[in-house]
Formats: C-alpha cells, sequence, structure tokens
C-alpha cells in the first residue's frame, strides 16, 4: 500500500534544492567546505564566508539586515531564546517581571512562559481566544493598559494545529506603541503567509524553523530587530555575536536557506494550488461523515493557512481514527497528544471552547508539495474505510 502523507505541519520531507546545496559541506572531498567557521585557518574562513552568503540571503527574503539574523537548532530553541531573552533582558533594564502570550500558542512558549512563572517570579498573562482561534487585539491592549511595565509579548502567526492565521501586524502596532518587545513565532507561517520585516508594523522578533519548509530537520533561526536586545540562555562560545552559543550547522544551514529562497519563490502559486484540495478534503469528509466540524476561523480566506484542516468527527475516538489511519496508509495527526499513556484533549481545541470529548476526536490534515488531486481522492476513499469502522 502506498503511504499518503498529509501531515507537512509535523514536518516536510528535505527539497532537492536543499540538499543539493548542503552536500558539499557535509564531506571532505574535493571542493568541500568542512571546516569550523570560528576557526582562523582558510578551511575555517571558507565556512565562515558561506555561513556570511547565506545570511545576507535569508535577510534579503526577510528585507531585513544580515547582523538581525541569529541561527538556532529549531524553532523551538527560536523561541525560547526570543521569550526568555527578552524577558530577561528587559526585566534587568527596569520592566516588571511579566509577560503576555495567548492560550494557544507551540508548548515552546507555553512552557518557555511556564517555566518563567515557575523559577524566576514572572507574572503571564495568557490571551484567550475566539470559537475560530483568533485573538483579539483589543484584549492584548487592554493587557498592556493594565501591565504597562510588561517585559515581552509573544503571539503566533499562524496555528500549527488549525491552520488559524492572527492579526500580526495589528499585535505589532499596539506593542509598538506600548513600548513593548513583540515576538511572533512564524514557524508556521513562514513559506504560507506573506512575510517582510521592513515595513511600519512588523514585529520586533520572529522565528523559523526549516524543516517546515523542506529543510533539513535540526535548523532554525531567529531574526531579533536591530536596536532590540536579548540576553543569551546558553553559554560556551562567542558565535551568533554571542547571543547563541556553539558551533553553527553550517550545511544545515545552508540548506534552510535554499529551502526558504524555493519556498518564498512558489509560496503564492502553491497557496492557489493547495487551497481547493483542502476545500475538496472537507467536502469529502463531510460526504463521508455529515456530522464532522472543520475547526479554525473560516469566515475569510486569509484567516486560515492554506494547506491546513482540523476536523472533529463527533462520536467517534481521535486516537482510534488516528490508529486506523495510519494502517490503511494514511498519514495525519491527532487533535489530541498522548502523555504518560493517557489521551489529552488538545489545548488548542479546549481554548477554542470546543467541549472535550469532541476536540478528542479530532484529525489535523496539512497538504504539500506530495499533495495532488488522486491523493485526496486516494486518501478520501481510505478514511471511507476508516470512517465506517470507528462508527460500527
Amino acid at each position: 500500500m502506498n503511504r499518503l502523507y498529509l501531515d507537512h505541519n509535523a514536518t516536510t520531507p528535505l527539497a532537492p534544492a536543499a540538499l543539493e546545496a548542503m552536500l558539499p559541506l557535509l564531506s571532505g572531498g574535493e571542493g568541500a567546505c568542512f571546516g569550523n567557521p570560528s576557526s582562523v585557518h582558510a578551511a575555517g574562513r571558507d565556512a565562515r564566508a558561506v555561513l556570511d552568503d547565506v545570511r545576507d540571503t535569508l535577510a534579503r527574503l526577510l528585507g531585513a539586515r544580515s547582523n538581525e539574523i541569529i541561527f538556532t537548532g529549531g524553532g523551538s530553541e527560536a523561541d525560547n531564546l526570543a521569550l526568555i531573552g527578552l524577558a530577561r533582558r528587559r526585566v534587568a533594564r527596569g520592566a516588571a517581571r511579566q509577560i503576555v502570550i495567548s492560550q494557544v500558542e507551540h508548548h515552546a512558549v507555553l512552557h518557555a512562559a511556564d517555566f518563567l512563572e515557575r523559577h524566576e517570579g514572572f507574572r503571564v498573562t495568557r490571551l484567550p481566544v475566539d470559537g475560530g482561534g483568533r485573538i483579539d487585539p483589543e484584549a492584548l491592549r487592554a493587557a498592556l493598559a493594565l501591565a504597562p511595565e510588561t517585559a515581552a509579548v509573544s503571539l503566533m502567526a499562524a496555528n500549527n494545529e488549525t491552520g488559524t492565521v492572527q492579526p500580526v501586524e495589528r499585535f505589532a502596532a499596539i506593542c509598538r506603541e506600548a513600548g513593548v518587545p513583540f515576538h511572533t513565532d512564524l514557524v508556521q507561517g513562514f513559506a504560507k503567509l506573506p512575510v517582510r520585516v521592513d515595513g511600519p508594523d512588523a514585529p520586533d522578533a520572529l522565528s523559523l524553523a526549516a524543516h517546515k519548509f523542506y529543510g533539513p530537520k535540526g535548523v532554525g533561526a531567529l531574526w531579533l530587530r536591530s536596536g532590540v536586545s536579548i540576553e543569551a540562555v546558553a553559554f560556551g562560545g562567542a558565535q551568533e555575536n554571542e547571543r547563541r552559543p556553539g558551533t553553527e550547522n553550517v550545511a544545515g544551514i545552508v540548506g534552510m536557506v535554499a529551502a526558504a529562497e524555493l519556498a518564498v519563490r512558489e509560496r503564492e502559486a502553491e497557496n492557489a494550488r493547495l487551497a481547493p484540495l483542502r476545500d475538496r478534503l472537507w467536502e469529502g469528509l463531510v460526504a463521508l461523515f455529515p456530522a464532522a466540524v472543520r475547526n479554525g476561523s473560516w469566515d475569510a480566506p486569509e484567516r486560515q493557512l492554506s494547506n491546513t484542516l482540523n476536523v472533529s468527527f463527533p462520536g467517534l475516538d481521535g486516537e482510534t481514527l488516528l490508529i486506523n489511519c495510519d494502517l490503511e496508509g494514511v498519514c495525519v495527526s491527532s487533535g489530541s497528544a498522548c502523555m504518560a499513556g493517557s489521551p489529552q484533549p488538545s489545548h488548542v481545541l479546549l481554548a477554542m471552547g470546543v467541549p472535550v470529548e469532541v476536540a478528542r476526536a479530532s484529525l489535523r490534515f496539512s497538504l504539500g508539495r506530495s499533495t495532488t488531486p488522486e491523493v485526496i481522492e486516494a486518501t478520501l476513499e481510505r478514511l471511507g474505510r476508516v470512517l465506517k469502522r470507528a462508527a460500527a
């Protein structure tokens, strides 16, 4: 049975262009560039030149300055560095020990905020969302009015579970008025949403993860606006302007930037291709299971990622559905996570007001470059068998 992969929000396969760009940096053969970019000899200088070139390229894609790019080991590290680093530096300069996030953030932000709350005495305001998963900008404004010395705000650009897109420019404008640095987790949004940081309402920091846009796993980046400073959260080297120690993964970074160039170039065409496929999948699921519920903010196209469909199947069990999908060769994610062997409903869906039992009966479908009309039709055929068994 051929495998149907509909879990691109979890990870994507490595783009051939990214692999090709990486190969010369992974071996010691002729033309290789495997040196440590911190070394002063010729091999190190060669590696440093490559690193500088791709830093310039990524900065250009974002509309940023090269010295604003900090390479990391992934999106979660970038989120932690942003939130903890911003908060600590601001407190050291007189801000209050308080931060603002939302109830639907990725765990990289949620757990970083929990750490600051438990171990460093921060007060955390967790903004609610509406039934579509959207954060009200006025709720942010009100939170900052109540806590004018807030150290940092972190609100994601697009949700990894539901695909709900947030009004990031409005958040940025509100934070700028309040004089509070604003970070956004762009891990799911990069290459799916237009991204420029040289506009008037851009954030002060944003996080990327290569493996979400067909780059290699284990590499990411944090963009930090010039003039906004952070505390390092790890120690042991002067790399990345003393903001993120450790020898840079030059090959991984090169692959990430090659993938980013391709993703940005294809963004509009890929969005236009995927949205009808996502809608056809929903249409087919409703025909198979009329009680299905589509989770997200569907009242306007710009409020949803083109590739993401989160669906609840009331009366069924999400873990059972997930297992049966796997048996049918359909790779999707459940709307719940497994914690110590006990299924826990999605914190995102619960924050949206989805009842616990319905949240447990949810699947996320996320489309990508390998998704074709034929893949969608084959998926619906197999899901027909899955749903029939689950309802029996």
